[in-house]
């Protein structure tokens, strides 16, 4: 088990191990094991506290699914011949590549993962995909699924700022694009794909053969397009940024063309057959996650606080609820038709976070990104224990995959949790360049407090603390950030809050 602390020093200034161990405790105490991959259990409490930032906040079930996530993600690692690699299930599937891998949630493994500090990782998990296959090209089951790879490997580029490992990969990524393009692209510059290779079968709007141009492909080529003009920036290679951005700017008109139903004011599939599908799906807030959509279309998100719409008791549905074909398509197969999957629920609450942040809108506020994440830490359970499936009803909160199938659903790793606290309710907001942006989507008067720390970021260790009357922590009032255990800006109430790293290790305090 590697650990990335490269000295005795922790990176803590005010929680430890203790805060974690608990939940730990308890979520080894009721796991029979009868899976091991490189990390067993009884290393779980050391890999976590070696690797992840500790939380620590007034709501017991958000810290709990906190470090859960942290204990499940844990036990997908796997120590190969070519180096560690994750898996999406905890049992062979027969849809896997080598080692169990699947292309599907790779966005999600990054984004989950750049948090950790041993970052090494997920650079032997990325080369696989890219460097594994035939003659040292991609993996053969790579384009199995869609994917928002080059995105996810610069955001996280955001967090380690290691630009030398995107640099190197710049032309494993374009040649990974133009593949995409070869294989999707249709003439009107557009893409297509059919859901199950979106993983999104069984769905209202398209089906395992139909060529529906759906919003997902396209906004992940977008976004791909545009990390592979800011790698191309990076390394100098100025034609290339311009082609890339030039492909950036065209396919986002496309798709606010073709994609976006003014009556009903949200983004839909182009079915193969020319017209819009008639279901408003999770899939239509993706333009969000990728940057695609404008201030002009916020009204979309009205969807997620309707009862009619995507609003459940137990979370965001993937098809509205009024859709005459809503659950009516696979029930406890596999069924993209309105049950909640924590795969949308992400990219759905980081879409969500980043319209909070945009341009000011009034449609939705904080109070319901905290509504859903609360909502989506409470769906982490079944009989009593905390847990994670592949998906789940929207009224009763029961995982759908039961029987046999379902020791492959246990620690589904097909999602993200602690990417959502930490740059989102927290809201340390990654960035490219050496400023430390912190913007919590916690509402005002809802915690006195919270503490998020031993964040590894930029080659630093991150503290944010909120602390409204300074009793809880000790220090200071109000919201501040530390870096390498020194404070550097604060505010005294919640809002933005930014600094700059320091240069030599110098920290100095702003207000």
């Amino acid at each position: 088990m590697a650990s990335s602390l490269t000295s005795a020093k922790t990176p803590w200034i005010v929680l430890g191990p203790d805060d974690a161990q608990p939940y730990v405790d308890t979520l080894n105490a009721n796991d029979k094991e009868d899976v091991v991959n490189l990390v067993p259990n009884k290393h779980s409490l050391r890999w976590i506290t070696e690797n992840a930032p500790l939380f620590d906040c007034p709501s017991t079930r958000l810290e709990e699914v906190y470090y859960f996530r942290w204990w499940t993600y844990r036990k997908h690692i796997k120590q190969t011949p070519g180096g560690r690699v994750l898996t999406e299930f905890i049992t062979p599937v027969s849809h896997a590549g080598h080692h169990n891998t699947i292309a599907c949630a790779f966005g999600h493994h990054v984004a989950e993962g750049r948090w950790l500090w041993d970052q090494a990782l997920l650079d032997d998990y990325a080369l696989m995909w890219f460097r594994s296959g035939p003659g040292g090209g991609p993996a053969e089951h790579f384009h199995k699924f869609s994917s928002w790879a080059a995105a996810a490997l610069y955001d996280r580029y955001r967090v380690n700022g290691n630009e030398a490992f995107l640099i190197d990969l710049l032309e494993d990524l374009v040649a990974d694009y133009r593949t995409w393009e070869a294989e999707r692209r249709l003439p009107s510059g557009l893409f297509y794909q059919f859901d199950v290779r979106d993983g999104m079968e069984e769905s209202i709007s398209g089906d395992r053969h139909a060529k529906n141009i759906r919003p997902t492909i396209n906004c992940y080529m977008a976004a791909n397009a545009r990390a592979i003009a800011s790698i191309a920036a990076l390394a100098g290679r100025a034609e290339l940024a311009e082609e890339f951005s030039s492909k950036v700017e065209a396919l986002t008109d496309l798709i606010v063309e073709s994609l976006w139903h003014a009556d009903a004011e949200f983004f839909k599939a182009r079915l193969e057959t020319g017209g819009l599908s008639d279901a408003r799906e999770a899939i239509g807030f993706i333009p969000w996650t990728f940057g695609v959509a404008g201030p002009e279309h916020a009204a979309a998100w009205r969807q997620i606080k309707d009862p009619n719409g995507f609003w459940a008791p137990c979370g965001l549905t993937t098809a509205e609820r009024r859709h005459p074909e809503f659950r009516s398509h696979g029930v406890g197969t596999c069924e993209w038709d309105g049950a909640v999957w924590p795969f949308a629920t992400s990219q759905t609450l980081v879409g969500l976070a980043n319209l909070l942040r945009g341009p000011e809108q009034s449609v939705v506020t904080r109070d319901d990104y905290f509504e859903q994440l609360v909502r989506y830490a409470t769906s982490h359970q079944q009989d009593g224990k905390t847990y994670i499936g592949e998906y789940c009803d929207e009224t009763t909160g029961a995982w759908l995959i039961t029987g046999p199938k379902a020791q492959r659903s246990r620690f589904y790793n097909h999602s993200t949790f602690c990417d959502l606290v930490i740059g989102g309710l927290v809201g340390l907001v990654p960035r490219s360049d050496n400023t430390i942006e912190v913007s919590p989507l916690l509402p005002s008067g809802v915690w006195e407090w919270f503490c998020l720390d031993g964040v590894p970021y930029h080659g630093h260790s991150i503290t944010v603390i909120w602390d409204k009357s300074g009793e809880r922590y000790g220090r200071r009032a109000g919201l501040t950030v530390w870096c390498d255990g020194e404070q550097l800006a604060n505010r005294k109430e919640l809002g933005r809050l930014t600094c700059e790293i320091p240069a030599n290790d110098q920290a100095h305090l702003t207000e």
